[in-house]
């Protein structure tokens, strides 16, 4: 069964397992944590993450983020980065969403099923009337992902595709 889970004390482990493996960029996918001691993890990130998704002590020109965890059964697959709203930086690049599919389970639906979910909760989180994603051009995979759950090219540039998917979509 695929579901999500927002990070929490009961997955720690596979939580960090995760982060700590997820390369520190992927097809504009970043992930600060790779390779990050579990003592730094328990100690500092864990509970950051934690504030941050309740708007809790977050440097200047930061915006709430929850990271959702997508699990089919017992193992994480893959990992979504929630923002809760949009500042002017967010704007111009990255969106609300962003996400990254576990090399062995890529190519398996699990991108599209991910983005549903995560979309579901979404809307009862974020007051804009759009949803914007973006992708690198070279990623048709993430970009697939997007369309398949009703995004639409607004525009792009030389490196990037700019998506929006409108509430009640």
């Amino acid at each position: 069964m695929i579901y999500i889970k927002e990070l929490n004390e009961q997955d720690k482990e596979k939580e960090y397992q995760v982060l700590y493996h997820l390369p520190e960029e992927e097809m504009g996918f970043t992930n600060p944590y790779h390779h990050l001691t579990r003592e730094a993890f328990e100690s500092e990130v864990f509970p950051r993450l934690i504030r941050y998704s309740k708007g809790i002590g977050m440097p200047e020109g930061w915006v709430p983020e929850t990271y959702y965890f997508l699990w089919d059964d017992e193992e994480i697959v893959g990992l979504f980065r929630l923002r809760h709203f949009l500042n002017e930086g967010l704007k111009k690049r990255g969106g609300h969403i962003g996400y990254g599919i576990l090399k062995p389970y890529r190519c398996k639906g699990y991108g599209t099923a991910g983005l549903k979910l995560v979309l579901e909760k979404a809307w009862d989180i974020i007051p804009e009337e759009e949803i914007w994603l973006s992708c690198q051009k070279n990623n048709p995979a993430s970009l697939k992902i997007m369309m398949n759950n009703g995004a639409v090219i607004h525009h792009e540039d030389e490196t990037e595709y700019y998506t929006r998917i409108r509430k009640g979509n």
